[in-house]
């Protein structure tokens, strides 16, 4: 395979291939979960590069595994830890970061290196917004990324990241590889011609075609989510009804660019913060807003009293360095972070020892968050922060007003700063977990982290686990997207507790409930995949040549060993 690698540096440039493990690791890690073994990893810098870095792998047999910023819960986009029988190259597209907007402004297409954050920040100057904007999905994922894994993000009237136009590359059944120009957009009839001319920006208003009938958006959703009555979830990631060759693929096609629908910028906003000690009360105020208001709200974030200490507690440090540095300086400080671990680990110091560091700095580091909010968190076990915009303020204020304070809550209507604080608190969580197992090495095993979407007609939401396996549990944490009743479970086990049995065990009880699974954050090499989702993926992916493995499937070519409905190993290893 060393002829394929200097095939490699050809292409790109030397530069832009890894092979060493410290510098491939933070590609080969997963964020939270997963690490696994790649012959390189490849950083191409056009699309027309990476349409030769994909033909060269598929002309080697190569298992290919396309990433951008590696944002994942599920290890999704890293490698396994074994069970390949083809070498992995990992192709990494953070370079391909080219962002043109067409129809006014009024959509976009995005290649695969393209942030939210980026995004976001490109159609502010036109109030615009795009799908998801910082803090509704991962801090530094990826636009693509976000519409591969069928992301769902806290904006409440726009539902999963989808859309019907794409271009993409696949191999197909007889083994061909292939470019598909779903994007909608006249730009040539081979490959290197469409890439080339998309990499310069070389097309006009009048190249660009619009169908009704295919979607850069799920239009339907708002419609969708307000169906209280509905025996099934809002949205998860494995619902039919939103996969179509990119959304949803999970990697299995190679993707080279998406079209979306931007929206209009709210003119104004106002967060209220409701604090309870009943949850029925917050399912109350769910069902009212979604069936009675004219206006659905921004955003609807839960979040338990728990989880706003593990994020005051383990995810200051990150949310001083956002206020202090912007989102966008975040994915070059995780790259940082893993150099420093990758270093210090081989000189024989111990896993984690930066998050150890920052956590002792945050630790002295004064109280960063305002006394209104603190004071709730004492007050109240369940928050919800509601975020309305423009004419829904008013709506929002008028019921607010009605019905707090209650017997068992309570709401305050946020200033700007504490709107800023309380949202960014809430998005903190999830580093604020990983912090958490990192410097309790000694009396956690690992987390078990859960995304589900609980059925639209839900009224007992709020999750009481049994005592065997409740006492087997060291901390629990619980947020959410409370309006979609898509919730964020996350477990950290105590030492020496098998932490397979303990997720099996809670889905279970998720079974019994009629929840669904995972909810926002593709099935990854955690969860088995339904028959609806290995039929789609056999169907972008017949021979088995992209991110193999997902979902508890084969990992062999032409998907020739059966698939792994159970896995007997330890899938939440570190």
């Amino acid at each position: 395979m060393q002829n394929l690698v200097k095939e490699f540096e050809t292409i790109v440039g030397s530069r832009f291939v890894l092979t060493g493990e410290l510098e491939m690791r933070r590609f080969t890690r997963g964020y939270r979960y997963g690490v696994g073994a790649a012959l390189a990893v490849v950083q191409p810098g056009t699309l027309v590069e990476m349409w030769q870095v994909l033909k060269a792998c598929h002309q080697a047999g190569c298992v290919m595994i396309f990433q951008a910023a590696n944002t994942g819960l599920t290890g999704g986009s890293t490698p396994h830890a074994e069970g390949y029988d083809r070498p992995v190259v990992i192709v990494n597209t953070l370079r391909l970061c080219r962002l043109d907007l067409i129809k006014d402004g009024t959509q976009v297409i995005a290649q695969p290196g393209v942030t939210l954050d980026q995004l976001e920040k490109r159609l502010k100057p036109i109030q615009r917004e795009p799908h998801s904007v910082i803090g509704s999905s991962c801090i530094g994922a990826s636009v693509i990324g976000g519409i591969c894994n069928n992301s769902g993000g806290s904006l409440i009237r726009r539902g999963p990241a989808f859309t019907q136009l794409s271009l993409y590359a696949q191999i197909t059944a007889a083994g061909a590889l292939e470019l598909v120009n779903h994007l909608g957009v006249q730009l040539g009839g081979t490959p290197e011609q469409i890439l080339s001319r998309l990499d310069r920006g070389q097309f006009s208003e009048a190249d660009v075609v619009t169908s009704p009938s295919l979607q850069a958006s799920d239009h339907q959703y708002c419609t969708h989510v307000r169906d209280i009555s509905a025996s099934s979830p809002a949205r998860f990631n494995a619902d039919p009804r939103r996969l179509f060759e990119a959304s949803g693929s999970a990697g299995r096609i190679a993707v080279f660019a998406v079209r979306l629908d931007t929206f209009p910028v709210d003119r104004n906003t106002q967060v209220f913060y409701i604090g309870t000690n009943d949850p029925d009360e917050l399912e109350q105020v769910r069902r009212d807003i979604l069936r009675k208001f004219e206006s659905l709200p921004v955003a609807g974030e839960y979040m338990h009293r728990g989880a706003y200490d593990a994020a005051k507690r383990y995810g200051k440090d990150l949310f001083l360095f956002i206020r202090a540095f912007g989102t966008h300086r975040v994915p070059k400080a995780f790259k940082v972070k893993s150099l420093v671990d990758g270093f210090t680990e081989k000189l024989g110091m111990g896993p984690a020892i930066s998050d150890r560091l920052l956590q002792a700095v945050a630790t002295v580091w004064p109280d960063h968050l305002p006394a209104r909010l603190n004071d709730y968190r004492n007050r109240y076990e369940h928050h919800l922060l509601l975020k309305m915009g423009d004419t829904g303020i008013d709506e929002a204020r008028r019921y607010l007003a009605a019905r707090f304070p209650s017997a068992h809550g309570g709401y305050i209507e946020c200033t700007a700063e504490e709107g800023t604080c309380a949202f960014l608190n809430r998005f903190v969580i999830g580093g604020a977990i990983v912090r958490y197992r990192a410097v309790h090495p000694k009396t956690v095993e690992d987390i078990v982290a859960l995304d589900i979407a609980l059925p639209r007609n839900t009224h007992d939401w709020f999750e009481r686990l049994p005592a065997h396996i409740d006492d087997k549990i060291e901390f629990k944490m619980y947020c959410g997207h409370f309006f979609c009743h898509v919730l964020h479970q996350e477990y950290l086990v105590k030492k020496g507790e098998d932490c397979d049995r303990i997720k099996d065990d809670i889905l279970a009880l998720l079974d019994e409930r009629g929840a669904k699974y995972p909810a926002e954050h593709n099935v990854g090499h955690l969860y088995a995949a339904d028959e609806s989702l290995r039929s789609f993926y056999r169907a972008l992916d017949p021979t088995n040549s992209f991110n193999p493995g997902i979902g508890k499937t084969s990992r062999h070519i032409n998907w020739g060993e059966a698939e792994e409905v159970v896995s007997n190993e330890n899938e939440w290893s570190k």
